[in-house]
């Protein structure tokens, strides 16, 4: 039986009213069926504060369908957030009930309707849950089914069948890949945000707070900037201060006040908006040819370089991706790049420091190895070099490619493969949300040719698409698992690396939950196999979106249950967790913009005796770029106002007991990883925090 609402045209303006048919329940009687439709409290940008309209509902069955049931209770129906209940009849027996069938119709001006679920009681006293979340768009009929997941083993009547291959059809025609731009993964076909289906776009609140935070933040450095602007000159590092008020964090001030120290610099390595960087040094790379003599005076007595290399605590940071990247012309003035590499040592009292900065990737007169014995602004000027390099890729392949590129393709995958009712779509939709506008505002407001970061920041232009082509040909899957991509750099041991054992602690549980709810569903190895919508999905996956990638390292089919999983976790995880590890503290680390500076206005120093403050101002982004730059990193690391947190569900996709228990049992360990976290970083000076699971959205939002 199908139940169906129709959103009749005649009371438009006086209130929106719904049709309701449905008919009995799984025994074949005839009686009153009762219908409750929520509504969310949601509002697109074309609704404004309009409601009003009529829907109509009614019910499919085996045997036939209910009477189409206009939903018109006394007084205001459907009012936002509200949960309406009607009466449903049936004439004559119709059997199970398979499909609700809702309606709306336009009358005079839009009324775009968000539902969230429908539940029927039947005669019999079963009570039925219809997900729906949907928007509801001009004249239109949906058909949503009963919420206990189903694979398409599951379904042998044609009614389902037929319906899982409609739907399907109909996403396939909304949801388009596109190719952007060659070299990087392709995307979602939309010009602008207002190209994407209502279903994908921002709801009113977040939209209008997003636009409005970013005009706030851009309005107050503009004032910033002009109060500099005629007042005192910028000469010192200390008037970076003046654009430091208001908008600021506790950590960013602690930034501002020890951004200088060696212990702060590898700090940052392990802890900072990229700690995906850092590798272990077994052997120094033959273009950076720094002696024992060099770092002598960095280590404690009756060691050196050697023994240190042999022990395990030197560390590399190596920028040989920036090597050639085009620069950026800003007004008319050229930017410079810089390809460094930084060799860190794991002191036994300082912690992990830099010992050794050289700012190019071929060694020559003209390429100064930079130590910390050196003349102090020397130092200090090496360090923001490799702090500029460490922004760009941060923000462009760390942050855009790594996450917010990678989880698209899932995202238009799932989209497009898998049906509602599939478990695997019911388990990533809520890591889904938000993700293709946002992505698709990026790709026309930071990354475009006039967006932002052509504006300020050294990459952007043609260096930014390189630079991302660069890291997609070397992108791997094994590098997305977190479980190898600290063994495979290295790093398993290194002490105080909070954001590797907060993330291990995350991956498995994420691992853990997606596991069970796999093995819920298929109940083997050859029931993932065999499900032929899934399969679709990985193939749509590794075809269409992580096209040209011949060493990404996917399996050639989805074999067993545990593939199935680790490739859902990677996708969870790299929607919340990663995501959330490289975004959430950029403002903090970003902010004072001498230790993350966005652009160079001067090259790199070929003399260690020549660098002045005059030199460093003259090379550090001006008023302009920095107040650009405090903005934009304050508008996209804030805390979201709509966030949903890791493990919370706002939809509630699954209404199956099972599910519904693994979803328990995941948040209470999301609780206890989130105690551990609070335990540790209690009375710490430097509390590192950004991977409290009430701290991490379920997916990319901004």
């Amino acid at each position: 039986m199908i139940l169906v609402i129709k959103d009749c045209a005649c009371k438009r303006i006086a209130r929106e009213k719904k049709r309701l048919g449905a008919s009995p329940s799984t025994e074949k009687t005839q009686g009153d069926t009762q219908a409750e439709i929520c509504e969310d409290l949601k509002q697109p940008e074309e609704i404004k504060r309009s409601r009003g309209g009529t829907n109509g509902y009614s019910a499919v069955k085996d045997g036939g369908e209910s009477e189409r049931t206009l939903l018109d209770n006394p007084g205001l129906d459907f009012c936002r957030g509200a949960v309406d209940q009607y009466k449903v009849a049936a004439s004559s027996p119709v059997g199970s009930l398979l499909l609700v069938r809702l309606e709306k119709e336009r009358y005079w001006v839009e009324d775009n309707w968000f539902c969230c679920y429908v539940t029927v009681e039947t005669p019999g006293g079963d009570k039925l849950t219809f997900p729906c979340y949907r928007w509801f768009v001009g004249d239109v009929k949906v058909e949503i089914r009963e919420g206990k997941a189903k694979t398409l083993k599951d379904d042998s009547l044609p009614q389902l069948l037929s319906h899982r291959k409609t739907e399907l059809q109909q996403r396939r025609n909304i949801y388009r890949w596109i190719t952007w731009a060659p070299g990087i993964p392709r995307c979602v076909d939309a010009k602008t945000e207002a190209d994407l289906p209502q279903d994908a776009r921002f709801e009113n609140e977040k939209r209008s707070d997003f636009e409005h935070s970013l005009q706030y933040a851009l309005l107050e450095l503009s004032l910033k900037k002009f109060v500099i602007t005629f007042g005192k000159s910028w000469t010192d590092l200390d008037d970076f201060k003046r654009i430091f008020w208001k908008l600021k964090s506790p950590l960013a001030e602690y930034c501002m006040e020890h951004w200088k120290e060696d212990w702060f610099f590898g700090y940052q390595c392990l802890n900072g908006s990229n700690p995906r960087m850092i590798q272990k040094c077994n052997k120094l790379p033959e273009n950076f040819p720094v002696t024992s003599d060099m770092v002598q005076s960095s280590m404690p007595p009756r060691t050196n370089l050697d023994k240190e290399l042999k022990k395990g605590n030197i560390f590399l940071l190596d920028y040989a991706i920036m090597d050639g990247i085009p620069s950026n012309i800003i007004k008319g003035k050229p930017q410079y790049i810089a390809a460094p590499l930084c060799l860190l040592y794991q002191h036994p009292d300082k912690g992990l420091i830099p010992i050794a900065i050289q700012l190019e990737q071929t060694p020559g007169l003209n390429t100064p190895i930079f130590l910390p014995r050196d003349p102090s602004l020397s130092w200090l000027l090496a360090k923001m070099w490799v702090r500029h390099a460490e922004f760009q890729v941060f923000q462009l392949l760390s942050h855009l490619l790594r996450t917010h590129l990678v989880v698209e393709v899932f995202c238009l995958t799932t989209l497009r493969q898998l049906p509602a009712v599939h478990p695997i779509y019911k388990l990533l939709a809520p890591h889904q949300r938000y993700t293709l506008e946002i992505n698709t505002r990026g790709r026309t407001q930071l990354i475009s040719a006039d967006g932002i970061f052509k504006q300020v920041v050294s990459t952007g232009g043609d260096g930014l698409l390189i630079l991302a082509q660069r890291e997609y040909k070397v992108l791997t899957y094994r590098s997305l698992q977190p479980c190898h991509d600290f063994s495979d750099r290295g790093v398993s041991q290194l002490p105080n690396y909070f954001y590797r054992d907060y993330s291990l602690m995350l991956w498995d549980a994420i691992h853990s939950f997606v596991s069970g709810m796999v093995n819920l569903y298929y109940q083997s190895d050859k029931e993932v196999e065999q499900d032929l919508e899934l399969q679709a999905w990985f193939r749509e996956l590794s075809q269409e979106g992580f096209t040209e990638l011949p060493s990404f390292g996917l399996p050639s089919h989805l074999s067993s249950r545990e593939v199935l999983s680790t490739m859902l976790a990677v996708a969870i995880f790299t929607s919340s967790v990663q995501h959330a590890a490289t975004n959430n503290g950029q403002f903090d680390w970003c902010a004072w913009v001498p230790n993350t500076p966005c652009t160079m206005r001067h090259p790199p120093p070929t003399d260690k005796d020549a660098v002045t403050m005059e030199m460093i101002m003259e090379t550090l982004p001006d008023v302009r770029q920095s107040c650009l730059q405090m903005a934009i990193s304050w508008h996209l690391g804030r805390v979201q106002p709509d966030a949903i947190p890791l493990g919370q569900y706002k939809e509630e996709h699954f209404t199956e007991a099972p599910a519904l228990e693994l979803i328990d049992s995941f948040r209470a360990e999301l609780v206890k990883i989130e105690q551990q976290i609070l335990s540790e970083n209690e009375g710490v000076e430097l509390p590192y925090l950004f991977l409290l699971p009430s701290r991490i959205e379920n997916s990319i939002t901004i």
